[in-house]
């Protein structure tokens, strides 16, 4: 959302690349120390993660929109090829501000 690749983003918390991309693709856990470092790096309160979250910790009831967001990142995540992933980014970016303009 701010704009940042995830080498970007890995420099900024002290991780590899690599290491940034497996906390997105959820193949290794973010510890509650590292979750704290992001936040500071992204400026966000460490709830600002959990939004959407009931207090009892189960999932809120997600709206369409919400669920077709995170299919999306899902899909996303899969793409392997770094390319593939920029043209992407770049297409959704035009689309939004095709829309804004609109």
């Amino acid at each position: 959302m701010l704009g940042l690749s995830q080498q970007q983003l890995a420099q900024m918390i002290g991780v590899t690349y690599q290491q940034a991309h497996k906390y997105e693709r959820g193949l290794n856990r973010i510890s509650a120390g590292r979750l704290y470092e992001i936040a500071q790096v992204l400026s966000v309160p460490i709830s600002w993660f959990f939004e959407g979250m009931h207090a009892v910790g189960g999932p809120a009831e997600m709206t369409q929109r919400q669920r077709m967001c995170l299919e999306l990142a899902r899909n996303f995540a899969m793409i392997d090829n770094e390319k593939h992933q920029e043209a992407l980014s770049q297409m959704a970016r035009a689309l939004a501000q095709a829309e804004g303009a609109v």
